[in-house]
Formats: structure tokens, sequence, C-alpha cells
């Protein structure tokens, strides 16, 4: 799995016009999820975004993470992140996990995180979604399981 994590002051996802989540201070995660991907990358994922260190301690140092704050977790279903764009003017979506695949494994994830943190909102997997954020820094991370190659 990969993701690009986003640390923010705000942030919001629209559907149709309609808000289905919204987070004050905290991180947005679009998360890949590609061919063989599976429920321990997912937990992995999780694991890390709770506990990765990018807020600002009281000396100013990236040393508090987001249970540290309290902070709000957004995470949008981004297939388009996993493309291959090695070669060519064109993306290649080869490598993405098919539909059937990753709804489930995207829909755990949420399940997953939820369980393991009360802040956590969620975009709508196949959705035409509008991601409305303050990025806080900016602060930018791409993370990414054992099982992604790069």
């Amino acid at each position: 799995m990969l993701t690009v994590i986003q640390r923010v002051t705000y942030a919001k996802v629209t559907v149709n016009d309609c808000l289905i989540g919204k987070i004050g201070q905290g991180i947005v995660a679009l998360v890949a999820i590609k061919e063989n991907d599976s429920e321990t990358e997912a937990k992995q994922l999780i694991d890390r975004i709770l506990s990765y260190r990018i807020f600002a301690d009281k000396n100013g140092k990236m040393n508090l993470s987001l249970k540290d704050i309290n902070g709000g977790l957004l995470l949008i279903p981004q297939f388009t992140l996993a493309a291959n764009t090695k070669k060519g003017a064109r993306p290649s979506f080869s490598c993405v996990a098919a539909p059937q695949l990753s709804k489930p494994l995207f829909e755990f994830t949420t399940r997953y995180a939820k369980q393991q943190y009360a802040a956590v909102s969620c975009g709508e997997f196949a959705a035409d979604m509008q991601v409305t954020l303050c990025n806080d820094g900016p602060v930018t991370f791409t993370l990414k399981t054992r099982n992604e190659d790069g």
C-alpha cells in the first residue's frame, strides 16, 4: 500500500455537494491499494500513520503524533496514486488492485483505523470526491508498506 499524508489545519470531503467527512487539525491520507496488498499492509499503514511524528512539540520540533495531539484522520481512497508513471505521457493503472479487491480492503482499512482511533473520517470509494484542505507547513510525506516496491 502507498499513501501520501498531509499535515492539515482542517480538511473536508464532499460528494455531489454533500459533506461526507471532515476533520480539524490532523492528517489527510490519500490511500492507494495495489494488486498484492492485504489486511496486513492495511494494519501496518494505519499503525504507522497514527504514530508518525509530524506535529510540533513545545520546541517546534516534529516530535508529536496524531494520537499525541488528538487530531483527526481523513482517509481518502486514491487509486491514481498507485499508477505507474515511469514512462510515456499517460499513466498506467495495471498494478492497481481491481475494485472488487480494493474496495473491501479500503473498507477494512477504515474499520481498523476506527478501532484504533476515534477521530477518523473517510471519503467514498469510487466516488467523484472534492477534497478541500489547508496543508499545514506544508508538511507532506509518502509512506509505503513493506509490500510496496517503490
